[in-house]
């Protein structure tokens, strides 16, 4: 083995679709090309070991937003005890500001983009000769039909233990300034029937667990009546055997065609991972984001009231020119819609993004460190945004859990935002803890500010008693491919 292509992944779930990429693409390299994967919290001179005891050659790194510190530390500590190890980085952390970066000055090389094709080119060179004389190397991108498909390196292990991540496309035609995807020119398909034919063979292994990476599963209508119909088959040839989808969906863009075929899956088969972000047209022009607001609301409130899809929304709090009032009357209109999950994200600054062109007007103050989250900005001071990110800590404990579904609507009453705002600062005020809180103890702090907020004991303890875990979430449970979360809200 001469190669290997490794990264810390956030959990021992999340398989890399970036390194099986690399590894199905390698061409003449593939025989001497292995992966290696560790999660982020290992210890580092544990995974040096590992590495080491590869003998490799040289070690290519997938870098993201979420492990380049400890990764930086292992490639720090690897350069110190094997010095001769050709080090290569990749990926979207290390793909802009490239030499701004310590661990780009660590390492030897560095890919920017796409890696299908510069890496095992690169590779070639370091091994065979001639050297390189450039340490960047900016990624070439081929047409999508000379990328070979990656999904039969994942191994029998990954399909039953592991998220299995799949794209039938790259890229988006969007350009939302916080988000990397903003540089593509477009987005660019997979041959569909090509796709589909790995999705059979990932099927016919035994995966029932299907989360796709596109952007944009909803740009083209045709294409995602072709996926929808795969999925439908299967469930139609075996209903007690489902399968599990996850899409991200553009939300204002959902024709009657692709309605009818959402209203066909059962529940506990389907999830939409749909971005509002901001429902304020001033904030959504300072960053280019094009979205029919009253489209958007009108099919987020379709699939919830006509489809039995896990609904999964995103709102991000501190964007150029959102107050927390208009921020508030957004998450306000979000809840009245009735998604099962409202994920609310705390701005960060990604490299490369456009956004960075608004810190001098709004005043944008970002962590210096990973994940780069915003701490204050002209709207918004820090101990503000230290609350926002308090509360949307706490929302996703009690609300987006599932564990207390009947008593979040009561916790909410008539203005939710006003409403969660108190129970979070009254939270923090009462634990100060936004972590490790057991289950048990959140219960009794929910049940206690009902109390302080007026409910009676006796109405607070039949409350939390609907909330309670029992036969119905494990029959649920028993009979989903559907992740324990979105599990415990099908049983409410």
């Amino acid at each position: 083995m001469t190669i290997l292509l490794s990264t810390l992944n956030a959990r021992y779930t999340h398989a890399s679709l970036g390194l099986r990429y690399l590894l199905a693409n390698m061409g003449e390299l593939q025989a001497q090309t292995r992966i290696q994967e560790f999660v982020i919290g290992a210890k580092t001179t544990e995974m040096v070991e590992r590495i080491l005891a590869a003998q490799p050659t040289i070690v290519g790194f997938g870098v993201y937003i979420w492990n380049v510190e400890e990764t930086c530390r292992l490639v720090a500590t690897l350069k110190r005890v094997a010095p001769q190890l050709v080090i290569v980085l990749g990926g979207p952390e290390v793909s802009y500001e490239t030499g701004e970066q310590e661990i780009s000055r660590l390492a030897d090389y560095v890919v920017t983009g796409w890696g299908d094709v510069t890496f095992p080119k690169l590779c070639g060179e370091i091994l065979n000769g001639p050297k390189p004389l450039m340490k960047v190397h900016a990624g070439v991108q081929p047409p999508m039909a000379e990328i070979k498909l990656p999904y039969s390196i994942y191994s029998d292990e990954d399909i039953a233990h592991r998220t299995l991540y799949v794209e039938a496309s790259r890229g988006c035609p969007f350009k939302c300034e916080f988000c990397l995807s903003a540089l593509d020119k477009t987005a660019w398909p997979f041959n569909i029937d090509a796709f589909l034919a790995e999705m059979e063979m990932l099927h016919a292994r035994g995966a029932r667990t299907f989360k796709f990476v596109d952007r944009t599963f909803n740009l083209n209508i045709k294409t995602s009546l072709k996926i929808m119909q795969f999925f439908l088959d299967k469930l139609a040839a075996a209903p007690d055997d489902p399968v599990y989808a996850h899409f991200e969906l553009v939300p204002d863009h959902l024709p009657d065609a692709l309605k009818e075929g959402i209203a066909k899956f059962p529940p506990g088969t389907l999830q939409f991972e749909i971005g509002i972000q901001s429902f304020n047209p001033v904030v959504q022009a300072n960053i280019s984001r094009k979205q029919d607001n009253a489209k958007a609301a009108e099919n987020i409130r379709w699939l919830c009231e006509h489809s039995d899809v896990h609904m999964h929304v995103d709102l991000i709090a501190g964007l150029p020119g959102e107050t927390v009032e208009s921020f508030a009357e957004g998450f306000d209109k979000l809840w009245a819609l009735g998604p099962h999950e409202i994920q609310f994200g705390i701005l960060k600054r990604l490299r490369g993004t456009p956004i960075i062109r608004h810190t001098q007007e709004f005043g944008m103050v970002y962590d210096p460190y990973p994940p780069y989250t915003i701490l204050a900005n002209r709207d918004i001071d820090f101990p503000t945004m230290q609350r926002l990110v308090r509360f949307a800590r706490y929302w996703d404990l009690v609300a987006n859990s599932g564990r207390f579904t009947h008593t979040v609507p009561v916790l909410l009453g008539e203005s939710p935002f006003k409403s969660f705002m108190a129970f979070s600062d009254w939270l923090y005020a009462n634990t100060d803890a936004t972590h490790r809180i057991a289950l048990d103890r959140l219960a009794v702090m929910v049940g206690r500010w009902l109390g302080v907020a007026g409910m009676e004991p006796a109405a607070v303890s039949e409350l939390l008693a609907r909330d309670g875990h029992g036969v119905k979430q494990k029959a649920a449970a028993a009979a989903s491919a559907a992740p324990a979360r979105q599990v415990r809200h099908l049983a409410a």
